[in-house]
C-alpha cells in the first residue's frame, strides 16, 4: 500500500492498539512498532467509564471485554479511620444514562483483547522488538528507523507511554515530572477476601496523605488493590517489587477492614507517579502524540486509559476526514490535520488532568479538613456527586 495510506504507531499499549484499530477501520494501513519482544501482562486494574467503553464497543470488542471485565454496582467512598461509608454512588445509573458500559478490568486483559483484534486485522502489522530510534520527516510524510529497519508513512503516532521515545525526539525538553506520590499494586483471589466478603463494586478508602482503591477484575475472580502514598522513591517503571511489611506499616493506623485487605496481599509491586504538564504536548510536523506520551496524568480521575482511547478515536476521525481513501496529502497538510486533532483534545485533557490532581488533594486531606470533606460529600448525596463527573462520562466525539 502507498505511503499515503500508511500510518505508523509507536507503542502497543492500550492507546496504540486502539489507535491501530480505529485507523484501520477508516481504511488506513497501520504499522505498529513495539519496543518489547512480547506484550507482557503488566500494569494494574483500570476503570473504563462510558466515554471510553463506547469507543471499544464500536470497534467490536464488547464480547471479548464482557468475558473479563466487571460492571461494578457502585463506588463507595469510605473513611479510612472509622471504616464507615461516606457515600455510595451507583455506577449502574451512570452506564444507563450514558448508554455504554462502566467496566473495571485488568490492564493485561484489555491489552490482550485489543491485541487479538489487531492480530486478526489484515491491515495492521504489529512488529515486536522494534524500538523507535530516529525519525526523518519529508515532503511525503515521515520515515521511521526502528529495530534495524525503516518504515515510511503519512504520519507517526507516538503512543509509547509516559517515557515516550517519540516525545523525546519531538519534544526533548518536556519530560514528565515526579508527583512525590507512589502507587502500590497487589491482587488477591476473590475467595481470599477477609471475612468472605463478596465485592461487587469499587471501594475508595480516603485517608490522611494516602488512599486505597479496591475492586474486582478478571471476571470477578480476583480483587485489585491500588494503595497510593507520598514518598521520595522515584525510579522509572511499572513493576518494581515492593516490600509487604512497608505498605502494611503505612496503613497500620487505618480501620481494621482496610488493614485486613492490605494484609491479605502477599506480593506487591510499586510505581512512582509521574505526570505531564497540564494540556500536554501534542504535535510536531507529521508526528502526533496520544495518551500518556502526550499528557500522562495522575490516576485519581480513573481516566488515564480513557483519555488515550478518546485520543485514538478523535485522531482517526481527523485523519480520515482530511486524508481518507484516495486523498493522501502532503506532509504540510498532515501537519495541519494533526494540529486540528490537538486543538480538539487539549482543552478536555487539560480539564481531566486538573480534576485528577484536585481529586488527589481531596482524597488525602487530614484531620479537620477530612471531616469537612466527609460532611460535604454526605450533604451533596450520590446523585449530585455523580453529576459532577457527568461531563467526563457523557462525552461523545
Amino acid at each position: 500500500m502507498a505511503v499515503s495510506r500508511t500510518m505508523i504507531v509507536a507503542g502497543a499499549g492500550i492507546g496504540g492498539l486502539t489507535a491501530a484499530l480505529a485507523l484501520a477501520a477508516k481504511g488506513f494501513r497501520v504499522v505498529v512498532l513495539e519496543r518489547t519482544e512480547r506484550l507482557d501482562e503488566v500494569g494494574a486494574g483500570l476503570q473504563l467509564s462510558p466515554n471510553a467503553s463506547r469507543i471499544l464497543v464500536d470497534l467490536g470488542l464488547q464480547s471479548r471485554l464482557e468475558a473479563c471485565a466487571v460492571a461494578p454496582d457502585a463506588v463507595t467512598a469510605i473513611n479510612a479511620r472509622s471504616g464507615r461509608a461516606i457515600a455510595r454512588m451507583p455506577i449502574g445509573d451512570v452506564a444507563a444514562r450514558a448508554g455504554a458500559p462502566y467496566w473495571v478490568v485488568h490492564r493485561a486483559d484489555l491489552q490482550a483483547a485489543l491485541a487479538a483484534k489487531v492480530a486478526a486485522h489484515p491491515s495492521i502489522d504489529l512488529r515486536l522488538g522494534c524500538a523507535v530510534e530516529d525519525v526523518a520527516p519529508h515532503a511525503n510524510g515521515i520515515t521511521v528507523s526502528a529495530g534495524g529497519g525503516q518504515e515510511s508513512g503519512l504520519a507517526l503516532i507516538g503512543a509509547d507511554g509516559i517515557w515516550s521515545a517519540v516525545r523525546g525526539l519531538a519534544f526533548p525538553k518536556t519530560p514528565p515530572l515526579f508527583s512525590s506520590l507512589i502507587a502500590w499494586r497487589g491482587t488477591l483471589p476473590a475467595e481470599a477476601m477477609p471475612g468472605g466478603q463478596k465485592l461487587r463494586g469499587v471501594q475508595l478508602w480516603l485517608g490522611a496523605d494516602a488512599h486505597l482503591v479496591v475492586y474486582p477484575i478478571s471476571g470477578g475472580r480476583r480483587i485489585n488493590l491500588v494503595a497510593v502514598v507520598s514518598g521520595s522513591w522515584n525510579q522509572h517503571g511499572w513493576s518494581a517489587r515492593g516490600e509487604p511489611t512497608e505498605i502494611v506499616a503505612r496503613f497500620a493506623h487505618w480501620a481494621g477492614a482496610a488493614q485486613g485487605l492490605i494484609g491479605a496481599v502477599t506480593s506487591w509491586t510499586r510505581w512512582a507517579l509521574f505526570a505531564m504538564p497540564d494540556g500536554g504536548v501534542w504535535t510536531q510536523g507529521p508526528i502526533a502524540l496520544l495518551g500518556d506520551a502526550s499528557h500522562g496524568m495522575l490516576p485519581f480521575a480513573a481516566q488515564g486509559a480513557g483519555m488515550a482511547i478518546e485520543d485514538a478515536a478523535v485522531l482517526a476521525d481527523c485523519l480520515a476526514a482530511s486524508h481518507g481513501e484516495g486523498r493522501g496529502g502532503s506532509a504540510a497538510e498532515v501537519a495541519t490535520t494533526l494540529q486540528r486533532y490537538a486543538a480538539l483534545r487539549r482543552p478536555r485533557v487539560k480539564r481531566v488532568q486538573q480534576l485528577a490532581r484536585q481529586n488527589g488533594m481531596i482524597y488525602h486531606l487530614p484531620g479537620v479538613a477530612a471531616m469537612a470533606r466527609d460532611v460535604a460529600m454526605r450533604a451533596l448525596g450520590p446523585e449530585r456527586l455523580l453529576a459532577r463527573q457527568s461531563w467526563v462520562y457523557d462525552w461523545r466525539r
